[in-house]
């Protein structure tokens, strides 16, 4: 079995369907093939079915059903395109699941502001394809296709965090539609602004607990003149993280540099059908002019040889770069996929990265131990690294093994004042972890949880428990 999700569902008031039914036409969704593409999670989490799904197609849409659900007290989840971790999306309480994959207009580009505002199911390779041609690209790369609703709605991060930043640096302003119903904006287009409260990095990261997000807008940034890639692999994983972090400390503006450990090397070989060396690799992407991009690379390999590191192999053909960043992004499914009919227990924490090092060395030798195969890759760059656990879904004694291993990487993440997740979100799978980092001021945010959607029909369950 997998790992329950918890469930308080209630009935849903008699006449509700039909309401629905008459305000959303053929955009409401009773079948239960569609409810159990909207109530799945892509990792461990037992599926939880909606009790319906309605398509939204506008701002309006989604205030409409908002007024809805609160007259009925019916729980509504925001659903983007369902790559969140941690069961963000499940409705462990029922209610309406509303899908915003269909609000996906790219709304305004501003080319001499480097902004952008799209509707909230705007895909991000969606939006750097339209992009491409105005010279401008927008860089937050969780790995996944995920919308950029659902981006801000995770604060979520990936490969290029560590020159561009994360969600939260990347966005400018919100449109959201509040649990009462209304439509607001947290900020305007101007880059800095001290206007109240900051509303725009309370909706962010919130999970669709405070707000359903329905428009983004976003910094973008000029398309580098050259893009070089670099793949490195170490004798030792303490010799890869050391690369990283004395790169980083000496200045060098990494676009993005991820690890892969010895086992998902392995991995990712049997799933993309390569042949890299199986140990501990290094990705490296740099960006900039031609010639600094070359100094980079040069001053990287040089560092890496200092540390074990074997051949640097770099291109900066679009081709090549391609393939190497495909391999990464199936990472995951190349590790899942080590054992038939497994499924996937995804985990990550971020630590200062003066604490990297020993953090994935500890972490990899709890791996050593375990009955269940576990690999490890990161943004090490920013301090973040993940475990990958391929486990059998009808085995509880794995289960209880990596639930164990799992906490035992957040603790040791938090005694290096690092934090239990640092881009997956809470959501169902760390709620305990939070209050252990952050005590007393989870309270505060159940207040803040409280004054905003005092029914808790937003997204109910997520986050902590009130």
């Amino acid at each position: 079995m997998r790992a329950p999700a918890f469930s308080l569902r209630k009935a849903l008031p008699d006449g509700f369907l039909d309401q629905l039914a008459a305000a959303f036409g053929d955009n409401l969704a009773l079948g239960e093939a569609v409810r159990s593409q909207h109530g799945q999670s892509e990792t461990h989490f037992a599926p939880v079915l909606p009790d319906a799904v309605v398509f939204a197609r506008s701002t309006e849409d989604v205030v409409a059903l908002v007024k809805l659900c609160v007259a009925a007290d019916v729980p509504i989840i925001p659903f983007g395109a369902g790559t969140s971790i941690e069961g963000n999306t499940l409705p462990v309480q029922g209610g309406v699941t509303v899908d915003l994959s269909r609000m996906d207009a790219i709304l305004q580009v501003n080319v001499e502001d480097f902004d952008c505002t799209v509707q909230a199911g705007v895909r991000r390779e969606q939006l750097n394809e339209h992009l491409r041609d105005q010279g401008l690209f927008f860089p937050i790369d969780p790995g996944a296709n995920a919308t950029l609703g659902g981006m801000a709605s995770t604060r979520a991060s990936g490969t290029n965090a560590v020159r561009y930043g994360t969600m939260r640096e990347a966005i400018l302003s919100l449109r959201v539609v509040t649990p009462d119903g209304r439509d607001i904006r947290t900020a305007r287009r101007a880059r800095k602004s001290a206007a109240g409260y900051d509303l725009t990095r309370l909706m962010i990261g919130s999970e669709g607990t405070l707000g359903i997000i329905t428009e983004v807008t976003l910094r973008l940034h000029a398309i580098p003149e050259a893009i070089s890639s670099a793949v490195c692999s170490f004798e030792s994983l303490e010799g890869a993280v050391d690369t990283v972090v004395q790169s980083i400390q000496i200045g060098v503006p990494l676009a993005r540099v991820e690890i892969l450990d010895d086992a998902q090397m392995r991995a990712v070989n049997r799933w993309s059908k390569l042949d890299y060396p199986e140990q501990t690799t290094l990705f490296f992407e740099f960006h900039g002019s031609p010639s600094y991009v070359e100094e980079q690379v040069r001053t990287v390999e040089e560092i890496a040889a200092m540390h074990g590191g074997g051949q640097f192999c770099w291109s900066n053909l679009p081709e090549e770069r391609s393939r190497l960043w495909k391999a990464r992004h199936e990472a995951y499914y190349a590790a899942v996929n080590q054992r038939p009919g497994a499924i996937g227990w995804a985990t990550d924490v971020c630590v200062p990265i003066s604490r990297l090092a020993e953090c994935i060395t500890r972490t990899k030798a709890d791996l050593a131990n375990a009955s269940v195969p576990g690999t490890i890759l990161g943004h090490v760059g920013d301090g973040n690294f993940h475990v990958i656990f391929s486990i059998d879904p009808n085995a509880p004694a794995e289960m209880a093994e990596v639930e164990a291993l799992n906490q035992r990487l957040v603790d040791r993440a938090l005694a290096m004042d690092g934090t239990c997740t640092g881009e997956h979100g809470i959501g169902l799978g760390k709620q305990h972890c939070l209050v252990e980092e952050l005590g007393d001021a989870v309270d505060l945010m159940r207040v803040i949880k409280r004054a905003i959607d005092p029914k808790n029909l937003f997204n109910p369950g997520k986050i902590f428990t009130l």
